[in-house]
């Protein structure tokens, strides 16, 4: 990607109604626009960012057999009324059309894929399985002020599992935990995330949280290192201790919340009366597990946790290129500027992601401090003083090395 082609463009000066890191370091380096309080515009770097977390969890959930599918936003009201959740949930936006009809825009999707998977399942040997979905969700959330952290309109993966019995979801339950931490892992956040106990939904008397560690966090929890488990806050008083190791001095952290998994039990498989047929012919109703992971909230709190002073540090699995490269001339340089394309073509063909800083219009020094903000993990730089070669500098080194062409690129098929 040429950088003189991004209709976007980065600012000097964060926003003044942004009070959170992530959202003054992603508008200022041009990654998301805000449209207003808690809506926000993912511009073409910070969609890149996504659709690699994307790809992570989808890559990860297919390994152990998940299935995609995507569902409508716009759901009817009837299976809302149906499980109680119409006037009870307070955070549902509700719309009306013109025929007098009353929809919700979703702000999770149990109400859909139940009705709907009950078209498919008859006997036990149908379970059991699991489908998953990106899906943008909406939720009346007041307290938008959190960059992409807290949205009133968000992209989330949500997965729904289908059991015939509590023991076949307690297995599945604990092979997701596993899941999860992989897909925390390979994000970069993995050393920082903790699985968390929460309180329970109807089906158990716990759920899980899998909480990130930064100052800016929401969430109160209570860190234990050795067991690499954290009780929240809000139960707390009721724990008082480690659930693996009953230490009771735990440390008392701030975090960011990235993911969620619940047994659900049978809660929305009765309204619906999801059943299957057992070896015995007798009917039994399907058991359910919930597992969700907020995109936009993995990219927020990874742009909270790795950014330094001049700007963004992306791990490199969900950068939005591989490496970015600045070429540092006038216009008259034209020698310089030709080497630069020609770099630029070298690296495309070799199958690296590259963003090019082609711009004949902007200062060195202007190009150098743009490419510290945008925070791709490695910058290449092409100029006079370079010669044949490439400066090669990590993102966060201070360190530059002189390499040839070919020498990035076998280190990136090292890497690969």
């Amino acid at each position: 990607m040429l950088q003189s082609h991004l209709f976007t463009k980065t600012r000097k000066t964060p926003p003044k109604d942004e009070v959170s890191k992530n959202a003054q370091l992603l508008i200022r380096a041009g990654f998301i626009d805000k449209l207003h309080a808690g809506v926000y515009s993912y511009l073409p770097l910070g969609l890149a960012v996504l659709k690699r977390i994307e790809q992570v969890i989808r890559e990860e959930l297919n390994a152990v057999g998940a299935q995609e599918l995507l569902m409508p936003a716009l759901q009817p009201k009837e299976p809302w009324v149906a499980t109680g959740r119409w006037d009870a949930l307070d955070v549902l936006y509700k719309v009306r059309d013109s025929s007098g009809k009353e929809y919700a825009l979703g702000p999770t999707h149990e109400e859909v894929i139940v009705p709907l998977v009950r078209q498919f399942l008859s006997s036990y040997e149908d379970l059991p399985f699991s489908a998953y979905q990106f899906q943008t969700k909406f939720r009346m959330e007041l307290r938008s002020k959190s960059g992409i952290l807290r949205g009133r309109e968000f992209l989330m993966k949500d997965q729904y599992s289908f059991h015939r019995d509590e023991q076949d979801l307690d297995t599945y339950y604990e092979q997701m935990q596993g899941v999860y931490r992989k897909i925390f892992e390979r994000v970069g956040i993995g050393g920082q995330t903790f699985l968390t106990f929460a309180s329970g939904g109807s089906f158990s008397k716990y759920s899980h949280e899998f909480q990130t560690l930064t100052d800016s966090g929401e969430d109160t929890i209570y860190l234990c290192r050795a067991c690499r488990l954290a009780v929240n806050d809000e139960i707390w008083p009721e724990v008082g201790y480690c659930p693996e190791c009953q230490k009771t001095t735990l440390e008392k952290k701030k975090a960011i919340e990235v993911g969620n998994i619940f047994k659900l039990g049978t809660k929305y498989t009765e309204p619906f009366a999801v059943t299957y047929k057992d070896r015995a012919g007798e009917d039994q109703l399907v058991v359910m597990g919930c597992f969700g992971i907020g995109l936009g909230r993995v990219m927020g709190a990874v742009a909270e946790i790795f950014s330094d002073d001049a700007g963004l540090v992306w791990p490199a699995a969900i950068a939005p290129y591989d490496v970015h490269l600045v070429g540092l001339f006038a216009r008259a340089d034209e020698a310089v500027v030709k080497r630069a394309l020609g770099v630029y073509e070298q690296l495309e063909r070799a199958g690296i992601r590259v963003l090019s800083d082609d711009r004949q219009d902007v200062q060195a020094g202007e190009k150098l401090a743009d490419a510290d903000l945008l925070g791709i993990p490695v910058r290449l730089v092409v100029s006079s003083k370079t010669g044949e070669r490439v400066e090669w500098k990590e993102r966060t080194a201070k360190k530059m090395e002189l390499l040839s062409v070919q020498e990035i690129i076998g280190r990136f098929l090292v890497t690969k």
